[in-house]
């Protein structure tokens, strides 16, 4: 992602991420002039990845281990900008999914299962196709059920607000509320960039 603070430490990086970038640097090495197809390349890494033993695993495991460390270290040293975001509290209410989302939701498996190997992009592509091509009734579903989790979750902000959880002196519950969906629409873009990784 383009926005963010840039003197934010590094994300730590996974055993199977760092065995990826094993594997692209040997290919760099034996094939110079050679460019990666990316989607092949990452799933010839999938496939050597489950066949591999824990012992093999074992070297990666401890990079991994050792990057966490490292970003845990930096994390605890690094403080936000002035104006930036404050560390999200776990106990916050978590926004609730848009219509259109609750429809990608159950309808991503769907697309994957017909087209596999079908990219990240394509499929939401995909999704944002059908999406437009239904009706309004066909959307209604879906957007009252998103209506009602969003009561349930200003209901929550209340609660969570009421129980001091926000700190008054610095602003009216407008300012609160707003704080604590920004935190959530970070936590969701988290999210799908996990379940981007996932799927790779």
């Amino acid at each position: 992602m383009g926005k963010g603070d840039p003197k934010k430490p590094k994300g730590k990086m996974s055993a199977y991420a760092f065995f990826v970038q094993t594997c692209r640097e040997e290919h760099k090495k034996k094939n110079p002039e050679v460019p990666v197809n990316f989607a092949e390349f990452s799933k010839k890494c999938s496939e050597r990845w489950k066949t591999m033993s824990g012992k093999e695993k074992a070297k990666f495991d401890e990079m991994a281990k050792a990057d966490k460390v490292r970003y845990d270290r930096e994390m605890k040293d690094y403080g936000p900008a002035k104006g930036g975001k404050k560390k999200k509290d776990p106990n916050a209410p978590k926004r609730p999914p848009s219509g259109f989302f609750l429809f990608c939701s159950e309808f991503r498996p769907k697309i994957k299962s017909t087209n596999p190997g079908i990219s990240i992009g394509d499929v939401a592509k995909k999704l944002g196709e059908m999406w437009n091509n239904l009706s309004d009734n066909e959307k209604q579903p879906y957007i009252t059920k998103a209506a009602k989790l969003k009561e349930k979750y200003e209901k929550d902000v209340a609660d969570y607000k009421s129980k001091g959880k926000f700190d008054g002196a610095k602003g009216p519950a407008k300012v609160a509320r707003k704080k604590v969906e920004d935190e959530d629409e970070e936590e969701e873009e988290e999210e799908e960039e996990e379940e981007e990784e996932d799927d790779e």
